[in-house]
């Protein structure tokens, strides 16, 4: 529908649809479901439209409901918190009590992506420093700011069993820590012995290592092994004679690997633990003191973590945002607050399905009428600015944009998943306009690459219009 009083400048059967038109009409793209929706941010005149009211699976476009939530809840400057406090009585150098690590749903916390160093790490040599030299009690794990709830509905096995990238699905935790995953690390030994492996965190994955390393010179034939919900890991294959690298495993439980991890800390700096590692849900009637903690680590604000989620197209810290805003920790609460932006935006929520933050999940459902009036609505928004800053742009080194679209005024996020693509963001017309854009193409059987590049001509047909 039409603002009252807008002037149409791009009918649909003027030069703008006729150019998009003609583009998702060739050979090989015909048969893609296209979905598309263009809207002037001031006016909010629509310059074009395709299916734009039905649902389509958005891929990594779902991080712009996030981001966009997260900044409307939450506020770009908001810091999480994640806190270490000691509930008992100090003999000598004796911490006769309990060590409680309390999460607050924070993606940064020992991450491989933020700057500082290693809290837990940090944490352990301050109390060395301080003179500690025994622990006595229990090192607990609190978790209980988001719900017990992992793993998003909609998610491939592989993404929570086996993978080789940090970014990929990664469990859902109140407490979370080293981005909820452990490297493996191998490195070849002698010719028909096996290779030498060596974890980090260390001592939390059980590995059977049943590689060996072979005499040739390359061609690496390694598979793993591995049940859902378990933390035994096998390796089965063959490594060439040279061959050193790093396998990426998510972890099932990762208040035990931030708990445990911390244990091993302690030791390292000479701190006996004569403690037990568990979770909270474990102590069901624990209540402890929370006005005076030993140590807090202070995230960077959201603006920087968005950033993550959206150039680098960051999984992991998306979940952990997305359940952040939610209400009770849940990704239905996700879903709620995601809905409520949407009306706020006067998009309909009919056709939405929201099940996850990253969009790995094939139960998501957009429209991209909700997309762009979302884009629209966030354009008038007091946190507009630091919404456009987390956006690739065009040709944006380090950005899932970096060879796309260059030289052109985009701000957009990128979507990927197999036989899904999306693009959506803004981009300034020739005439000076300002418009949010969508476009969504799933059920393709052409190529990937020819979907990619024909969903950028139809961005450039918007930009170069008069």
């Amino acid at each position: 529908m039409l603002v009252s009083g807008a002037i149409v400048r791009y009918p649909q059967n003027g030069p703008l649809a006729s150019g998009i038109n003609q583009i998702i009409s060739e050979d090989g793209l015909r048969t893609a479901f296209w979905g598309i929706y263009m809207q002037d941010v001031e006016s909010g005149e629509i310059l074009y439209s395709h299916n734009d009211a039905n649902s389509f699976i958005p891929a990594s476009n779902q991080k712009l409901f996030v981001s966009a939530t997260a900044l409307h809840v939450l506020g770009s400057t908001y810091r999480y918190r994640t806190t270490l406090y000691f509930d008992g009585s100090v003999r000598g150098d004796v911490l006769d009590g309990n060590l409680i690590l309390r999460g607050s749903g924070d993606p940064t916390f020992g991450s491989a992506f933020a700057r500082g160093g290693d809290p837990l790490r940090l944490w352990a040599r301050s109390l060395a420093e301080i003179g500690v030299r025994r622990i006595e009690g229990r090192i607990i794990g609190d978790d209980n700011v988001f719900d017990d709830e992992p793993y998003a509905e909609g998610w491939d096995i592989d993404y929570v069993t086996n993978q080789s990238s940090r970014l990929l699905g990664v469990s859902t935790n109140g407490l979370a820590y080293n981005d909820n995953v452990v490297e493996v690390k191998i490195r070849a030994s002698s010719a028909g012995r096996a290779p030498v492996i060596e974890t980090s965190p260390a001592g939390y994955l059980e590995i059977k290592n049943n590689m060996t390393t072979r005499g040739r010179q390359r061609g690496i034939a390694v598979k793993t092994n591995r049940a859902l919900g378990g933390e035994t890991v096998e390796f089965q294959g063959s490594i060439p004679r040279n061959y050193a690298g790093t396998v990426v495993m998510p972890v099932t439980n990762p208040t035990a690997l931030a708990v445990q991890s911390f244990s091993h800390y302690l030791e390292e700096h000479d701190i006996e633990v004569n403690a037990e590692a568990v979770d909270i849900d474990d102590i069901p009637d624990l209540e402890y003191n929370r006005e005076s903690p030993l140590f807090v680590y202070v995230s960077p604000p959201l603006t920087q973590i968005l950033s993550f989620v959206n150039k680098e197209s960051n999984n992991f810290y998306a979940e952990q945002v997305f359940r952040t805003f939610s209400y009770g920790g849940s990704a239905r609460g996700g879903e709620r607050r995601i809905k409520e932006l949407l009306s706020s935006a006067g998009a309909s929520t009919e056709a939405i399905s929201i099940r996850d933050g990253s969009g790995l999940s094939r139960k998501n459902f957009v429209t991209p009428e909700s997309m762009a009036k979302l884009l629209t609505y966030m354009y008038s928004h007091s946190e507009r600015d630091a919404f456009l800053e987390s956006l690739p742009r065009g040709g944006e080194p380090q950005s899932t944009l970096r060879h796309r679209l260059q030289n052109l005024p985009v701000f957009a996020k990128t979507g990927s998943l197999e036989f899904a693509r999306a693009l959506s963001g803004y981009t300034t017309t020739r005439s000076g306009q300002t418009v949010a854009f969508a476009v969504f193409a799933n059920n393709y059987t052409a190529p990937s690459y020819r979907i990619t590049q024909s969903i950028d001509r139809i961005v450039m047909e918007l930009a170069s219009a008069q």
